[in-house]
Order: structure tokens, then C-alpha cells, then sequence
């Protein structure tokens, strides 16, 4: 392990600069710091730093709602709608850029981080949208002219992530891409008629295939950021964390509703089934997030899907399996790990303790 000594001594020798060494311990101290609190074998999760930053999100809510009451006075007074929101929405897209400069770039800070993403990513759709879109189209029901707009705001966001590396905004990019994709398809297809069509594979439209592309291409970005930082001490595994959350319901949303939809003797066995593949995959993984994006999904299905007495007990047992999992799961991933074939990279994956 290199420490300060070495450091000076490069500096000395001239193998690094001053502002190399300073960086490479700043970078040292904050790989240190993502796992220095936590238990080993936890997960690394981070919202918010301190009460400065709760305060600073506050500040931002009120920012942004007096920004729309702006934009509505001004778009109503100018008489030109279209004209007001495109410039609504490039002067908004500035002033929350200098905002994220300061604040994510300059600051380091979380919770900001995590409210600018959402701003930018309402703004960039709004302004897009209001400004290229057919009003009056949509307001009949015609969505044909928002595919555009929102593949100009989803662009603009991985834009904004490139610059700014916010993982909470990678999320945001997966479901505006979700968006477009069923926007798209519904432009092709005719609009679905309800919105279990979305999910149920058995519905007219390739909606239900849509959703499960996108979960499973989601999941396959998160495992290559996951795999690529397998002790989680860098941003990289933040952003597989984010990109986990929405991968699993959309994964378990088309796959339970549509056994489900079956009404076949064998839909619930296969639905158990495919519960236990997912919390044999999360376990494995060590994402922790990955299974209780999934099940807090079928917790909400059960009590819209089931009678009142399934619902509760499907609640029930789910509550305990967590529970359980909770207590035991270092214990239960080693010994999967063990039985794991010899061609899975497990020097990929997080070590188990």
C-alpha cells in the first residue's frame, strides 16, 4: 500500500508532480471512504451528505416552482405559447447547467445532484416538447409529433450525464428511453388500449416486448458497470445501483403480470419460480437494491391483482423471505458462490466475506 511517505518521495524523485500526488491521495481517501462505515459484504448507498444539502433541495423546489409560475405568466402574456416555452425551456436548461457546475462539479454534492438530474430532465422534456410537438395534435389525442421532441430531451440528458456523471441521472435516461420506445411503437401500432398492455405479453403491440428489452438491456449496462468496480468504491458501482432500480420492475412487470394473466393451475408455481431465479440472481450480484426493486413491485401487484386474503398472505411472506434474506444473506451468497461453475468471472463480482 502506497501512503503519504511514497507520495512526498515521487514528488521528491520527480516521477509525479505536486498536483498528481495531491490528486492520487484525494482519490485514495475517497475509494477509502465509500466503505470505511459500512459492514462488510453491505451495499454502498448515499442520498445525502448532510442537512446543508436537504436545505439546498428545498431551496431548489421553491426555485423551480416559481420558475413555472414565470413561465406561465410569461407564455400567457406573450400570447405566443410555442415561442415562450422554447425560450422558457433554453434559459431554464442555463440556468440549471451553472447551477449543476457549482453544485455537482465544484461541490461534490449529493441530494443536489439528485434534484438538478430531475430538473434538467423536466425541463429538456417540457421545452422540447412544448416547443416542437403539435399542441393542438396532442390535445386531440395525436401523440405522432412527440417522438421527436423526447429523443432530443433524452439526448440532451446523456449529455448532461456526460458532463456531469450524475448516476441518479442514468436512471432518468433508461425511462425516457422507455418513453420514446412506447411513444414510437404506439405512433406504428395504434395507442394500447389499457395500460396493462404495457406489460402483458399476450396484448396486441409489441409494448409488453418493449418493456422487457429495455429491463434487460438496463440490467446488462448495470451488471458491465457492477463488473467493472467489483469492491464498489467508485462512482461506477452508484451508477449500476441507479440503473438496477429500474431495471427489475421492468423486468418483473411484464413477466408477472403477464403469468399471472394466464389464469393457468401453473401461473403462480411459474411465478414463485421466477421470484426465486430473481433473488438467486440479486443474491449473486450482491444487489440488494435489484430484489427489493422487484419485490416491492409484486407487493404493490399482489393488492391489485389478488383477492383481499392472497394479498395479505403474499404480503405476508414476502415481508418474512426479506426479513430472512436480510439476517442471512452474506451467509447464503458464499455458499452460492462456492457452488458457482468455474467459467463464471467470479473475480467480477463482489467478494464474499
Amino acid at each position: 500500500m502506497i501512503n503519504k511517505d511514497d507520495l512526498r518521495a515521487s514528488v521528491g524523485a520527480g516521477i509525479l508532480t505536486e498536483a498528481q500526488a495531491a490528486s492520487l491521495q484525494a482519490l485514495a481517501d475517497s475509494r477509502r471512504g465509500a466503505r470505511e462505515n459500512l459492514d462488510p459484504g453491505d451495499e454502498p448507498f448515499e442520498l445525502f451528505k448532510g442537512f446543508n444539502e436537504i436545505f439546498i433541495v428545498v431551496g431548489l423546489a421553491i426555485l423551480t416552482s416559481g420558475w413555472i409560475g414565470v413561465v406561465t405568466f410569461m407564455t400567457i402574456d406573450n400570447g405566443n405559447i410555442r415561442n415562450g416555452l422554447i425560450i422558457a425551456g433554453l434559459l431554464g436548461a442555463g440556468i440549471i447547467w451553472l447551477l449543476s457546475e457549482y453544485f455537482i462539479r465544484r461541490r461534490r454534492m449529493v441530494a443536489p445532484a439528485i434534484a438538478l438530474s430531475l430538473m434538467f430532465a423536466g425541463n429538456a422534456g417540457f421545452g422540447f416538447a412544448g416547443g416542437l410537438a403539435e399542441i393542438f395534435m396532442v390535445a386531440r389525442g395525436d401523440n405522432s409529433s412527440l417522438a421527436l421532441p423526447f429523443i432530443l430531451a433524452t439526448f440532451a440528458m446523456v449529455f448532461y450525464w456526460f458532463r456531469f456523471r450524475v448516476p441518479f441521472a442514468l436512471a432518468i435516461i433508461a425511462v425516457m428511453a422507455f418513453g420514446v420506445s412506447i411513444l414510437i411503437a404506439g405512433n406504428s401500432n395504434g395507442a394500447p388500449n389499457d395500460t396493462r398492455d404495457l406489460f402483458l405479453l399476450s396484448a396486441d403491440g409489441p409494448f409488453a416486448l418493449i418493456t422487457l428489452g429495455i429491463g434487460v438491456i438496463v440490467f446488462a449496462i448495470a451488471m458491465m458497470f457492477d463488473m467493472s468496480d467489483p469492491h464498489r468504491v467508485t462512482r461506477r458501482a452508484a451508477n449500476g445501483f441507479w440503473l438496477h432500480v429500474v431495471a427489475a420492475p421492468a423486468l418483473v412487470n411484464t413477466l408477472a403480470l403477464s403469468l399471472l394473466d394466464t389464469g393457468s393451475s401453473w401461473s403462480n408455481t411459474m411465478l414463485i419460480a421466477v421470484m426465486a431465479l430473481f433473488a438467486l440472481v440479486a443474491i449473486i450480484i450482491d444487489r440488494r437494491s435489484f430484489l427489493i426493486a422487484a419485490i416491492s413491485y409484486i407487493v404493490v401487484l399482489s393488492s391489485t391483482v389478488f383477492d383481499g386474503e392472497g394479498a395479505v398472505f403474499t404480503v405476508l411472506m414476502l415481508g418474512a423471505f426479506l426479513v430472512f434474506l436480510g439476517a442471512r444473506w452474506e451467509n447464503i451468497r458464499a455458499k452460492l458462490l462456492r457452488a458457482l461453475p468455474g467459467f463464471v468471472p467470479k473475480h467480477r463480482l463482489p467478494p464474499s466475506v
